[in-house]
């Protein structure tokens, strides 16, 4: 069992709302569960029991209540709620005082505020001109925009009407948002004028022209004035197009909110499109509501005091779960610009600058954080810190131990994991229950979670597929153009019918705790033992030579041959000694089966616009198929040096 490196005192967990909720389900059902473990069993036997509940017990305004729980247990094809209907957009300002909702902070400039009282009114503004405008519930109206008040406010203006909201961030090149807007054929597109980052401005019109002149569905474009507050119009090549502010001119005093179906289309998100042109994913209002109010109630523990701050972009999940914290009556805090600007203190200093309660990040920024020698712990207060939250990737011992070490030592560090496919979380934090080095707390409630081995037998202490064996509210709806559900089949229950099978390698403690390996679509299978690349990265990249690293399994020989690839420190070279350190510490700090046949020192690892290190496009290139959509990548010229060693690998293995 993996160390306790922290342990809720009994007041923290006896004030929980997690607390509270086993005290309730035990009055309500005459049950005497005494653990988290015994809960969630509870909830994962009891299905329809524990979503009916907390569905009331939430507290979400439903306009109508459901005819039926769940409409069968197959998956695909399951139905949640059906029958029931609620508005989104309303759950989320139903506080309409003047208490703070959204603080903003844009690289070098100050805070900024709105309250929940001036937010609600620029929604209903924004819903009136929609409506204005003709938008119908259904209709999409797409966001290409940085992550600052106006977006939020679009977003919940397109969904207090019905209609449903797509955005990607405004570093997406013009073949990445045709691919993805191109797709769903918005009838609005909000878009700024560009957007800041690491100290320099990104002028993105051009972008926004490209996208337009195909644009067949369009009716309106609106262009918020980031760069330059006297910029024209008439920049943007489309004759309908108006700036933000004359847009939320109109009078919205009769602007009242309607209610929509539970599995009505909320948000359409993308997949990361390696393969092809991204998978468009229909979430639902009522099943997105209920998942992330459960996720933010519960599990992280939010309420109305608190002040949420997550560092995400709004082209990823992330930036819809933080604003569906607003549910929950708290403030939530926007950061746009690059975190590493002036330098790395700058998202620490926000924490005590915006009092954040919850502090959302990533395993890459905690690494570049140790990597530069920052100690937060002696330069800020940190008094209001409560919670870090991290997804985006595995979390490692190293990471836990710097942020108890130099951060704060009473604190929740909880190592989230889900995805873009359901929009939340399958495993997450828990405020009752102890940190241990390495692992995520929990699985979630209501996610009946399991790692399958081989055989795809359920194990325990064993790593194995992330598989779900019910259906849980947050599963897509359905996917953009995919009228017999042959592409939704095919992404999670090609394998296993009937079990969604997530693409991650997990290990299920008999704790309850989770560890997460990584992909097992790239994952390694030398010799027939399962390696997860993150077990790879998580050794290699603590070494001080190394900056980031990408590893790979080509088939060769009727086996798996590892690659490994290498991003060194400036002046460093992948010499002879370098790769024996490297091959005596995998060996050392994992088995000998880790240690890959050859290495290769690179320019940069591939990645997704999110951050994500692209496996898959650097094996193709090695198995001799075409990359795909490279539109969906941050960084695609990095892939001229794969190609170059791949050119010499052949040569050299045909002499």
């Amino acid at each position: 069992m993996s160390e306790i490196l922290w342990q809720p005192d009994r007041e923290r967990i006896q004030r929980s709302k997690m607390f509270r909720f086993l005290q309730s389900v035990n009055e309500t059902f005459s049950l005497q569960l005494n653990t988290y473990l015994e809960l969630h069993r509870w909830s994962v036997q009891e299905l329809e029991a524990f979503w009916e509940y907390y569905r009331t017990y939430s507290g979400i305004q439903f306009s109508r209540p459901p005819d039926k729980i769940l409409s069968t247990r197959s998956m695909p094809g399951a139905r949640w709620f059906e029958g029931a209907e609620l508005n989104y957009a309303q759950n989320l300002l139903a506080d309409s005082s003047e208490k703070t909702a959204i603080i903003s902070k844009v690289e070098g400039r100050l805070l900024t505020t709105l309250s929940y009282s001036d937010l609600a009114q620029q929604v209903r503004r924004f819903g009136a001109a929609l409506l204005e405008l003709g938008v119908q519930p259904g209709d999409r109206v797409a966001g290409f925009m940085p992550n600052i008040p106006e977006t939020v406010i679009a977003m919940l203006g397109t969904t207090a009407i019905g209609a449903v909201w797509t955005s990607c961030s405004p570093d997406f090149g013009s073949q990445g948002l045709k691919d993805r807007f191109g797709q769903v054929e918005p009838s609005v597109l909000v878009c700024s004028d560009g957007y800041f980052y690491n100290g320099k401005s990104f002028p993105v019109l051009d972008t926004v022209n490209a996208l337009v002149h195909e644009a067949k569905h369009l009716k309106r474009v609106v262009v918020v004035p980031f760069m330059d507050p006297a910029m024209d119009p008439a920049q943007v090549e489309f004759p309908e197009t108006s700036l933000w502010d004359d847009f939320l001119k109109l009078d919205a005093s009769q602007f009242s909110y309607q209610p929509f179906a539970f599995n009505h289309p909320l948000f359409v998100m993308y997949s990361s499109g390696t393969t092809g042109l991204p998978k468009c994913i229909v979430h639902g209002a009522g099943g997105t509501l209920l998942q992330h109010h459960k996720e933010h109630a519960l599990h992280t523990d939010i309420g109305p005091e608190d002040v949420v701050f997550y560092y995400t972009t709004c082209g990823w999940m992330m930036w819809n779960w933080l604003v569906s914290v607003l549910a929950q009556k708290a403030a939530i805090v926007l950061y746009e610009g690059s975190p590493g600007f002036p330098d790395l203190h700058a998202l620490w200093d926000l924490i005590d600058e915006a009092n954040i309660t919850v502090f959302g990040t990533s395993p890459k920024f905690l690494s570049q954080n140790i990597k530069t020698g920052i100690d937060p712990s002696k330069r800020l207060g940190l008094s209001t810190l409560r919670t870090i939250l991290s997804t985006g990737a595995p979390l490692d011992e190293e990471c836990f131990r710097w942020v108890y070490h130099h951060v704060k030592s009473d604190l929740q560090m909880s190592s989230i994991s889900g995805g873009t496919d359901i929009i939340s979380c399958f495993m997450l934090g828990n405020p009752i229950l102890p940190v241990r080095c390495e692992e995520i707390q929990c699985l979630g409630l209501g996610m009946d979670v399991v790692s399958l081995n081989g055989k795809g037998q359920p194990v325990l202490n064993q790593k194995g597929e992330l598989a779900c064996r019910s259906p849980e509210p947050s599963m897509p709806v359905s996917f953009w153009n995919d009228p017999d559900g042959s592409k939704y089949s095919e992404a999670y229950f090609d394998k296993i019918p009937g079990i969604w099978l997530h693409g991650d390698y997990i290990e299920v403690r008999d704790s309850g705790g989770v560890i997460v390996y990584g992909r097992s679509d790239a994952t390694l299978n030398p010799g027939g033992v399962r390696i997860g690349t993150a077990e790879i990265y998580r050794i290699v990249e603590r070494l001080e030579e190394v900056m980031d690293s990408l590893v790979i399994g080509v088939d060769e020989d009727n086996d798996l041959r590892v690659l490994l690839f290498l991003v060194l420190k400036n002046g460093q070279d992948l010499d002879a000694d370098l790769k024996l350190k490297i091959q005596q510490t995998l060996r050392c700090e994992a088995t000998p089966r880790h240690v890959p046949h050859e290495m290769y020192s690179v320019g940069a690892v591939p990645k997704t616009l999110n951050g994500k290190k692209m496996e898959l496009a650097v094996r193709e290139i090695f198995q001799g198929s075409q990359t795909g959509n490279r539109s969906s990548m941050s960084n695609p010229e990095c892939l001229k040096d794969y190609e170059v060693i791949l050119s010499n690998r052949s040569v050299k293995n045909h002499s």
